[in-house]
């Protein structure tokens, strides 16, 4: 019989506390947080884990034989239940993206669901596998600014997609390894990311107190040590134990990237509750793996 664990599982569950600051993000940088945006992040984290669901239900035939462990090749969740579990998901993040945020968040709600599913079942084995995961996270960041101006959010969207292009490709070598010059570059890939997003967003910075001005550094500087280490250790043993140890902390360490973000656009208070899910996060993820 599946149990809730093994749903949990299928859709990695711990991994959704990497979702909602990209909606606060956005919606930070745009001036539009409000109660709104908790719904919004709900509607992403229903996409995300829908992501996740359909993703094993694409790869089923490949776990069988790269994770015979996973939740479907084992047999603890039916592929049928796992494609109704994905679905269910994505129709409830749609829903709550419509309520929360009316017609343009809907839209992007829409091309958001529509980029998770093209990924999941056409794009992901391809050259184009990695841009489209990166443009998912970016329109995840869009959805928080969807009532507001979208251009103003651009900096924040790309900068969650860049990082997730990182966590992407490394992604591809999580089951047979592959060779240092991969972890090289997302690392150098990853410390420009962080130099960005703790650069100052606006002129009046002087004006603010001096640990608003070193909070967003700060989170950054977090952000590239947690996420740096993982990768010099894949550097110099890039083995598929290392590549995996790596994209778990891509995806766990996020939250310290959006709190950078959303402090260094004038909310510092929501910027460190975001990132302090990065450390459940790591925690979480000793029980339940997130990749």
């Amino acid at each position: 019989m599946t149990t809730l664990g093994d749903i949990a599982e299928l859709v990695r569950a711990p991994a959704a506390l990497s979702v909602p600051g990209d909606a606060l993000a956005g919606a930070t940088v745009t001036g539009t947080l409000s109660a709104r945006t908790a719904g919004l992040s709900a509607a992403s984290v229903c996409l995300y884990w829908a992501g996740m669901a359909a993703n094993d239900w694409a790869d089923r035939d490949l776990d069988a034989k790269e994770r015979p462990e996973r939740p479907i090749p084992s047999g603890r969740v039916a592929s049928g239940a796992a494609f109704g579990v994905a679905a269910t998901l994505t129709a409830a993040g749609l829903t709550l993206a419509g309520l929360a945020g009316g017609r343009r968040a809907l839209a992007v709600a829409a091309a958001l669901a529509g980029a998770v599913w093209w990924y999941d079942t056409g794009l992901k084995g391809t050259p184009a596998g990695p841009a489209a995961m990166a443009a998912c996270r970016g329109l995840d960041v869009l959805l928080g600014a969807s009532s507001g101006q979208w251009r103003r959010a651009a900096v924040p969207a790309l900068t969650v997609a860049a990082h997730t292009y990182t966590v992407t490709v490394l992604s591809r070598r999580e089951v047979s390894g592959g060779s240092s010059l991969l972890p090289a570059a997302t690392l150098a890939s990853s410390t420009a990311v962080a130099a960005g997003s703790a650069a100052a967003a606006a002129a009046d910075r002087r004006q603010q107190s001096w640990w608003r001005r070193a909070l967003p550094g700060g989170l950054a500087a977090w952000y590239a040590a947690s996420y740096g280490r993982a990768q010099v250790h894949a550097l110099a043993q890039p083995d598929a134990g290392h590549m995996r140890a790596a994209v778990s902390a891509g995806i766990t360490v996020l939250p310290t990237l959006q709190g950078a973000l959303i402090a260094r656009s004038g909310a510092p208070g929501t910027g460190l509750a975001v990132a302090a899910a990065a450390p459940l996060g790591r925690r979480l993820a000793r029980w339940l793996s997130p990749t």
